[in-house]
């Protein structure tokens, strides 16, 4: 079978999950070519479980100081060229077109007739699931920004649809926990203004993450520039984390049992959406903005969740997309959530 694997590159979410699908597909001799979008190639880090993978540009957001910027959004996406490359993917000799939020891959696969398949947490908005902040416009983005034939929703509840739960690294496991330190994740902040925020904490220690930043030490607040294997090291070890309500380090942190908060982005119905259903499972907490009495709170105060300790959910989905059933959803999700 001869896979084409399309995976929306802003933002990290889609390429921790398909680097993980991309291990378990390399192990079952499967012959995948993997296309990334959303992102500049030179800010893509990480990147060897892709091979060699084609790049296109795509379509992304801009957001200045935690908030979408509508107006720069539209003038930096390229609708012409976005078309033109949807046009332009020949997919001769592909059986399968797998999508993680991609339009590029996604819109060339129905227009040329070929089978595809979306994994990812956009493709859960498609059933009945909490949601805030949604309105037509965003109804039918999350519909048609990357249309597929089967779509394979994830998230942290079924909500009695064929919802898959996350795609996480089963090898990661909390060891050496620090009690003071604190892993924050908040790109779509500003990070100067972040890193003099958390310095008002002084008993705590921060490992901050986020785009712009060197490895350096002001104070208790130690930055830290992206590094896949770096980020993973200070998870496992850290007792707190602050982040965006991205949906992959989330889940991650539900995974191991971390107390997380969340901020989300203003203006993103999918970060807000998630902070919402964070509050109904019980999973964590949220704020709407960089507030000092709430993180004082939540630093303060334990959440103690339950350890989901998720399944390997990517293998089940490889031996899955091998059988050629790819309607029959209702049951993968059974058989997963069961484990």
């Amino acid at each position: 079978m001869k896979i084409l694997y399309g995976v929306q590159g802003t933002g990290n979410g889609h390429l921790t999950r398909s680097r993980i699908m991309a291990e378990h597909l390399k192990e079952q001799g499967l012959d995948v070519t993997f296309l990334i979008s959303g992102r500049q190639k030179k800010d893509l880090f990480s990147m060897d479980a892709f091979g060699e993978y084609e790049h296109r540009q795509g379509l992304t957001f801009i957001s200045e100081k935690g908030r979408i910027n509508k107006f720069k959004t539209l003038k930096k996406n390229n609708i012409k060229k976005l078309i033109l490359d949807i046009k332009s993917l020949d997919l001769t000799g592909y059986d399968l077109v797998i999508n993680d939020f991609e339009p590029i891959s996604a819109w060339a696969a129905k227009q040329q007739g070929i089978d595809s398949i979306g994994i990812g947490h956009q493709y859960a908005f498609l059933h009945d699931i909490p949601t805030e902040g949604s309105s037509w416009f965003t109804q039918n983005l999350m519909r048609y920004f990357a249309p597929v034939k089967f779509p394979i929703g994830l998230h942290w509840h079924h909500f009695d649809s064929p919802i898959l739960p996350p795609i996480v690294d089963v090898k990661l496991h909390s060891t050496d926990i620090i009690g003071n330190k604190v892993l924050v994740y908040l790109p779509f902040e500003d990070q100067s203004y972040i890193v003099k925020f958390l310095t008002q904490f002084p008993q705590y220690e921060f490992y901050l993450y986020g785009p712009g930043l060197q490895f350096n030490n002001v104070s208790n607040v130690h930055t830290r520039e992206p590094c896949l294997v770096g980020f993973k090291n200070d998870l496992m070890s850290c007792k707190k984390v602050i982040c965006n309500a991205g949906f992959e380090l989330v889940s991650e942190c539900i995974h191991l049992g971390i107390d997380v908060l969340v901020k989300p982005l203003a203006g993103q119905m999918e970060q807000i959406s998630n902070a919402k259903a964070l509050t109904h499972l019980g999973l964590g907490r949220t704020m709407n903005s960089i507030d000092k009495n709430q993180c004082e709170l939540f630093l303060a105060k334990d959440i103690n969740i339950h350890r989901a300790n998720y399944p390997d959910v990517a293998k089940y989905l490889v031996d899955w997309l091998q059988e050629g059933k790819w309607h029959e959803q209702q049951g993968l999700a059974d058989m997963i959530w069961k484990r």
